[in-house]
């Protein structure tokens, strides 16, 4: 009983507090269209409104904490510093979407705050008035005397006793039921005119991983450079030495040493072979191709080396993470070499451009046709490197041909 009393002073405080910043909220709206009209004026509005709308952040961020004091919730301040010169503070007034939102709890305010305001005023202050009225019943002239009830004269201390205390208790009933809903509701529709609607914070939180995205793939390619290189200055390097000294030591031989030349022979094939699994190993992983001439240039050299003539069309690409390179590299690789095995055509065609935050890749063969990516083919493969980035691919190859393979990487850094 007694925590919902005190729900109902606080209540109470906050709607009659929000009664006359509601109205004067109403005079928002104008003055925000005066300041923006004034640019007309001498170029005035240049100025104002984006101050303007700096002081409507700040009040409306008054109200917001207040709500969130009433309903226990914490929020995280939102603050608008303006940044140096005109245009760069009417684009950030205008690309912010807390501008939408600031504009939208001035509406929201006004219609919700107003009403409540004066309901709650209408509770409380006819409590206030009776208490102190029906006492001073006496006060009041015979022709204009006191009513209570609604339309009841109060003629006597008995009439202004009883009715003032049935006229206390009924509308202090009704502020202890309705006041605090009503403060809760108003609270909350505030709340939520300022706070991003689901939709808004989908799209925030898909600008926060693709942010996230392309720092893991920046990650992912420079772990990539660093392991290629470590393989190839270190371990394949010290192979390489290995084998030199085998070698050196089987021609060091005399001919009684039939049994040690042998195993120093099996030694030494055993360490090329090593070797040469240890290249492929690293070309798998980030070929160096890349690193040396970039992924034009590493493109180029698969078109030219390629089993069917092929034809390379590059836009400008930018700059891609090396986790993107490397995927747009095995992709045409692994493409072109299953136009070559299993297609029959006698042209490719490789198209790469970039649009935005995607790298677009198209191969298109003129062999015939019919893949099926459910033998097992080659196309499995690229799926999965395409999926691993969260790219799309699609595969249109009917029986008869042409064979086409599009694929979307995003590349946004």
């Amino acid at each position: 009983m007694q925590e919902r009393w005190q729900k109902t002073w606080r209540g109470s405080r906050y709607l009659l507090l929000g009664l006359p910043t509601a109205m004067a909220t109403m005079m928002v709206l104008p003055l925000l269209a005066a300041t923006a009209l004034s640019t007309g004026l001498g170029g005035i509005g240049l100025v104002l409104f984006p101050r303007a709308m700096a002081l409507l952040r700040r009040w409306a961020e008054w109200h917001r904490r207040r709500a969130a004091a009433l309903l226990g919730r914490q929020v995280s301040p939102r603050q608008m510093a303006l940044g140096t010169g005109i245009r760069a503070r009417w684009r950030q007034v205008l690309d912010d979407p807390e501008t939408r939102r600031d504009v939208r709890w001035v509406l929201r305010h006004i219609v919700t705050g107003v009403p409540a305001g004066f309901a709650a005023l209408a509770c409380v202050g006819t409590v206030v008035f009776t208490a102190f009225a029906a006492p001073l019943w006496w006060l009041f002239p015979a022709g204009a005397p006191l009513r209570l009830l609604g339309a009841f004269p109060v003629t006597g201390w008995g009439s202004a006793l009883g009715m003032g205390a049935v006229q206390i208790a009924g509308f202090a009933a009704l502020a202890y039921w309705a006041v605090p809903r009503l403060a809760a509701f108003h609270a909350s529709r505030c709340l939520a005119a300022l706070e991003p609607s689901a939709q808004d914070q989908l799209t925030e939180r898909v600008g926060e991983l693709t942010e996230s995205r392309a720092g893991v793939l920046d990650a992912h390619g420079a772990e990539l450079r660093r392991i290629e290189r470590d393989l190839h200055d270190g371990t394949q390097a010290r192979l390489v030495a290995i084998a030199m000294r085998l070698g050196v030591a089987r021609e060091s031989l005399t001919d009684g040493s039939a049994d040690l030349a042998d195993l120093l022979r099996e030694a030494h094939e055993g360490t090329e072979e090593a070797m040469a699994e240890l290249r492929d190993v690293v070309r798998s992983i980030y070929p160096p191709i890349l690193a040396d001439r970039g992924l034009p240039g590493a493109l180029a050299a698969l078109t030219t080396r390629s089993g069917v003539p092929a034809e390379i069309d590059l836009g400008d690409l930018g700059y891609l993470p090396a986790a993107v390179e490397a995927a747009a590299y095995f992709i045409v690789a692994e493409t072109l070499t299953n136009a070559a095995k299993h297609s029959g055509a006698t042209r490719v065609q490789v198209r790469i451009t970039r649009d935005r935050g995607w790298l677009l890749i198209e191969v298109t063969d003129n062999g015939i046709g019919g893949v099926e990516e459910s033998r097992g083919s080659g196309v499995t493969g690229i799926r999965r490197r395409v999926a691993a980035l969260d790219g799309t691919m699609i595969v249109t190859s009917p029986p008869g041909g042409p064979t086409a393979v599009s694929v979307e990487l995003p590349c946004e850094s």
